[in-house]
């Protein structure tokens, strides 16, 4: 109950990759939720509530780096912290 309360806003933009400038460690110790065009989504790396597009892996692909390689899609983005 005073749980939600300690919860720090969630921003605009967030990355899960600890490197990125939009990386905010505080929000990820909770649980969040991204809804994506009505349908909720695990798989996101990366949002923008206010441009309306998010990044997640294309298949199996990696990049040079090791990393998934990203795509964008765009559309509605919904965040929320899930109970």
């Amino acid at each position: 109950m005073t749980e939600n309360t300690s919860l720090p806003p969630l921003p605009d933009h967030l990355s899960i990759d600890p490197r990125s400038p939009h990386h905010v460690a505080a929000v990820f110790e909770h649980d969040i939720g991204i809804r994506f065009n009505g349908k909720d989504r695990s798989d996101v790396e990366e949002y923008c509530i206010s441009e309306g597009w998010i990044k997640v892996p294309a298949g199996r692909t990696l990049d040079r780096k090791g990393k998934p390689l990203l795509i964008k899609l765009k559309g509605k983005v919904e965040v929320f912290y899930q109970d």
